[in-house]
């Protein structure tokens, strides 16, 4: 057809006038042949350039790590079984169903990279892979606190960076499908001697185990991560169904009010998570020093001002994040590891530590939640009277990146809203301390008790701190303002009790998982450090038996509890009796 139309309009024609109709314009297609033909080398050399960036394209999607530590060379020089078997499906199909297969694979293979780069994330920050079932959901909060930490704009532009992204990957790699699967046919003969001899190759290293830099040569790396992925769809599924049955049952289910925790009555009970307080804070070298000797100053001055100490470990559900799995684990005795499990457990009746308190219709109760900025439905399971959030605290301050106020204020609200009022019963009150999130940029530092007023005075503070782009791609600096803000918390926290508690203060601090694994360090174990504080000698003589460590920094070998342990065991030290429920 090009040749027809070349005719129809070659110079000849024009010149002897043989047609008076005007010629026509040539099809785009016709000057695209035109160029070509006038470009050989050029069109030629484009092709391979083509080639060569599909066949990359393809052979590094399916070498391409879940995790960033594992973003080596040597993992992409590695011979992929997958590869080999695309091949051979290319070679033996007609037309029409080769590209349908293409296509296909191609979208499958971008799936599987945007997965990929989503555990690297979720591996990164939360020490777990990402779950195709329950982690979308946590994509809006990632917005959030990037939001928080970066700003708007930047969040806006990372949202539509993703979108972008996604939609690229998914486009290019099933064009490159598309290309490499006809490449292949155009010399069958070639392609599948090749493809033998690749094969050939793939097996013999397999078998031999041969390696390069540890890393071994014959790879089924995309076939093994997809088959993780399933695996994972399917577990969750069953877990869900599994957990339920699991959450219906409860030791202190049917106990009476009046059992439940006897030996605390007359006590104000104060239960405050510290956010990413973790075993790192205490033993890493290069952040221990300085939380150390808070730790140690803190146990002094709360001795002279006549309170003791007993500090132990707790395994935490979670890490890096998503926090409010710890404080669900901590209360409700059950393992909520996962966004599903605590839906089940905010829907149910399971007794919670809090609703304990309130069954025994001898403490009001009340939440301190400075980082609630919006409705928080999980009041009803913990059985809270009232909720204290971000705007109900009275704060006329700056936001420290994504903590909305410092938690010196914080705990000076709750004294002036909250706890110094005068009630006809004592106080149960959970409290979640916020300054030591993450990005650790700026961090409030301590002020006069007495001049916090509406928190306007940590304006000057907030702007002379450092920015989070600043610290966020730092290791070093992440570990060093990341210690700071654990030693502000707990210095915080402890002045507070010793400016305000009293001889029937007892306050459990906790916290709620470890911080993310630029800090804590690849394969850092989820540990979280807890402390039990009292001025009456009888509260601490109840957990004798537990071997905690005297004062507020647990020792290196002292005992180790998975944190969903901690409800049942504190119940049965404080005098409370069992009367199961089973479901």
């Amino acid at each position: 057809m090009s040749e027809t139309l070349a005719e129809s309009t070659s110079p000849e024609a024009e010149a002897t006038g043989a047609d008076d109709t005007p010629a026509e314009k040539p099809s785009l297609r016709a000057r695209l042949v035109r160029r070509r033909d006038a470009h050989p080398t050029a069109v030629r050399n484009m092709r391979w350039a083509l080639n060569v960036l599909a066949a990359l394209l393809v052979l590094g999607a399916l070498l391409l790590p879940n995790k960033v530590a594992y973003l080596h060379l040597r993992a992409f020089v590695r011979i992929p079984a997958e590869a080999i078997l695309g091949a051979a499906m290319a070679l033996a199909l007609p037309r029409r169903p080769r590209l349908v297969v293409a296509v296909v694979s191609g979208v499958g293979l971008g799936v599987m990279t945007i997965l990929n780069l989503l555990d690297m994330g979720f591996n990164d920050y939360l020490g777990r892979p990402f779950n195709p079932v329950l982690d979308w959901e946590l994509l809006d909060d990632a917005q959030s606190y990037v939001a928080d930490s970066m700003g708007k704009g930047v969040a806006v532009g990372a949202a539509v960076g993703a979108v972008v992204l996604v939609l690229l990957l998914l486009a290019v790699m099933t064009l490159a499908m598309v290309r490499l699967s006809g490449l292949l046919v155009l010399d069958r003969q070639t392609a599948t001697r090749g493809t033998l001899l690749a094969a050939t190759v793939w097996v013999t290293c397999s078998a031999l185990g041969l390696q390069i830099f540890g890393t071994p040569l014959a790879s089924e790396h995309t076939a093994a991560l997809a088959t993780t992925q399933a695996k994972r769809v399917l577990y969750t599924v069953r877990d869900e169904a599994e957990f339920q049955k699991v959450a219906k049952v409860d030791a202190f289910g049917n106990t009476p009010g009046s059992q439940l925790v006897p030996d605390l009555r007359g006590k104000d009970m104060i239960f405050t998570f510290i956010e990413s307080y973790g075993r790192s804070a205490i033993e890493d070298p290069a952040i221990a020093p300085g939380v150390d000797k808070t730790l140690d100053t803190s146990t002094a001055a709360l001795a002279k001002a006549g309170f003791h100490a007993k500090s132990g470990w707790l395994t935490s559900a979670t890490y890096g994040g998503s926090s409010w799995l710890g404080h669900s684990t901590t209360l409700s005795g059950l393992w909520i590891d996962n966004q599903q499990r605590y839906r089940t457990v905010m829907a149910s009746d399971h007794l919670s530590l809090t609703k304990a308190f309130k069954k025994t219709g001898a403490w009001d109760t009340v939440g301190v939640m400075p980082g609630i900025q919006k409705g928080w439905p999980e009041q009803k399971y913990y059985d809270l009277d009232k909720v204290y959030n971000a705007f109900q605290l009275g704060y006329q301050g700056p936001k420290f990146s994504w903590s909305t106020m410092p938690d010196q204020y914080a705990l000076e609200a709750y004294q002036r809203q909250v706890h110094g009022k005068k009630r006809d019963k004592p106080l149960m009150s959970e409290i979640i301390l916020t300054s030591s999130h993450q990005p650790w940029a700026p961090i409030p530092k301590m002020v006069d008790w007495d001049d916090l007023g509406d928190g306007s005075i940590f304006k000057g503070i907030q702007k002379a701190g450092n920015k989070p782009s600043e610290i966020i791609a730092d290791s070093t600096r992440s570990k060093q303002e990341y210690g700071k803000s654990i030693s502000y918390s707990v210095t915080s926290l402890t002045q507070w009790l010793e400016r305000y508690g009293s001889d029937d203060t007892v306050l459990v601090f906790l916290g709620d998982h470890q911080p993310i694994a630029r800090v804590s360090g690849e394969n850092a174990s989820r540990d979280v450090p807890i402390s039990i504080v009292a001025k009456d000698p009888k509260v601490l003589d109840k957990i004798a038996s537990w071997n905690w460590t005297d004062g507020l920094k647990p020792a290196h070998n002292a005992p180790v509890w998975k944190m969903s342990s901690f409800r049942d065991r504190f119940l049965t030290a404080y005098g409370s009796t069992r009367h199961p429920s089973k479901g």
